[in-house]
This record gives C-alpha cells, structure tokens and sequence, in this order.
C-alpha cells in the first residue's frame, strides 16, 4: 500500500495541529501518572472505605498472632542402651563428688596451708649446734 502525498498544510494549521497532539499528549500523561500513583490510590480508597481497611487490618493481625501459635513442639527422649544409663549416672555421681570435694578443699584451705608453713619453716630454720659458725658468702 502505498502512502497517498499529503496536502500542503499552512503553516497556520500545522501550529494548531502540533497543539492539539501537545493537547493529547499531556492528557494522556495525566491519566498514565493518575493510574501508575498507587499510593494516592489506596489513601484515597482509605478515605472512601475505611470500615473495610481497619477490618482487614484486624484480620491480618489475627492471622500473624494465631498462625505461630497452633504449632506445637514435642520433645522425645531417646531410649538409651543399659550401658550408656550407668554410664551417665557414674557421670553425676563422679560430678557431685568433684564439687563435694572442692567444698571441703575451700574449707579445709587454711588449715591445710598453716599445716605447710608450719612444717616448711621446720625444715628452713633448724636450731644449728653452738661451736658452729655461720658462713657468710660476701
């Protein structure tokens, strides 16, 4: 098909044409940025149905509080063999008798310490014989 030659347009009625495709033009964006703005959308839906945004509202927070709630976790202990039973109560036992000991350790640690010194110092200054000299080094 081919294109049939245009008239020759005055200058005159091209301005008024290229006025009206502006025209066209900024009507059309106008609606476009009206469609494409959401959030002036949904104030105005607000606005308009607001019995209906607080109702879903309170529905959707229902849901986020009962959902987690309806799961239940259940612990099982396992079966453990015979051997391995004895082995965990010899575990407590020997774990009490550590703790019982270092109790009576704490108790028993001034006594235990004068015991020490008392002989240590025994051992240190023995009472030397009278027709002994002391050397002296310097």
């Amino acid at each position: 098909m081919a294109k049939e030659p245009r008239r020759e347009q005055s200058p005159a009625e091209l301005k008024a044409e290229i006025a009206r495709s502006r025209d066209r033009l900024a009507r059309d964006l106008r609606v476009f940025r009206g469609e494409i703005d959401i959030p002036r959308k949904i104030k105005r839906s607000f606005q308009q149905q607001t019995a209906a945004w607080i109702t879903a509202a309170v529905v959707v927070g229902a849901l986020i509080i009962v959902l987690p709630a309806r799961r239940r976790r259940i612990y099982v202990e396992p079966k453990l063999p015979k051997s391995r039973r004895n082995s965990q109560g010899k575990l407590i036992e020997a774990g009490f008798a550590l703790g019982a000991l270092k109790f009576a350790v704490s108790i028993l640690r001034p006594m235990l310490v004068s015991f020490i010194a008392k002989k240590v110092r025994g051992y240190v200054t023995e009472p030397q014989p009278q027709g002994a000299r002391k050397h002296s080094f310097f």
